[in-house]
């Protein structure tokens, strides 16, 4: 069984937990982390936007994207410590939500945590990647609160059942699109 724990800045101690608690003894457990390319990128066009093409030890973007492994690489060992147990590392680079699902290609199991607003349930708990994540992955997905979980008293109420004299929420039973003056009734 090989189970994924995607690990952001901010959340990753929840997966690592997660996955400390949910998967088996002898499952192969895989850190991922994934770096955006969108930053260097942009630093990389500004710097041969501005100051053209002939100095490359002096592109912003490479000492952005070497940053960024470093903290990867940091984040990760701290991962891997946190989890006491062996495990695989793995740094992927590209559009985030998009390596994600690769990465879970074939796991029997994704961890993700919450990060978007995390002071109230619901679906506004996950931010665009996340969501992206859940929607897509090719394995199930365990979705975990990177701290305690909101109290229920900002969840909305459901809607009231349908009336009990048309069956259909109206009053009168009849088609709501239908105006009885001109159809005779």
């Amino acid at each position: 069984m090989t189970v994924i724990a995607w690990i952001v800045e901010g959340t990753w101690p929840a997966c690592v937990d997660a996955a400390r608690t949910h998967a088996p003894e002898d499952a192969e457990i895989v850190l991922l982390h994934v770096s955006g390319h969108e930053i260097p990128g942009i630093a990389h066009g500004a710097f041969a936007g501005l100051l053209g093409r002939g100095h490359p030890e002096r592109d912003p973007g490479t000492r952005l994207e070497h940053l960024a492994a470093t903290s990867a690489n940091r984040l990760l060992q701290d991962a891997a410590d946190r989890l006491g147990r062996p495990c695989t590392r793995i740094e992927r680079t590209g559009r985030v939500e998009q390596e994600v699902v690769v990465a879970a290609q074939g796991a029997e199991l994704l961890i993700v945590a919450r990060d978007g607003d995390r002071s109230r349930l619901g679906p506004r708990s996950l931010g665009p990647a996340s969501r992206f994540v859940v929607d897509h992955a090719p394995c199930p997905v365990l979705l975990v609160w990177p701290e305690s979980a909101p109290g229920l008293a900002g969840t909305p109420m459901p809607p009231p059942p349908p009336s009990e004299a048309g069956g259909d929420g109206h009053e009168s039973g009849r088609d709501p699109g239908i105006d009885p003056r001109q159809s005779g009734g």
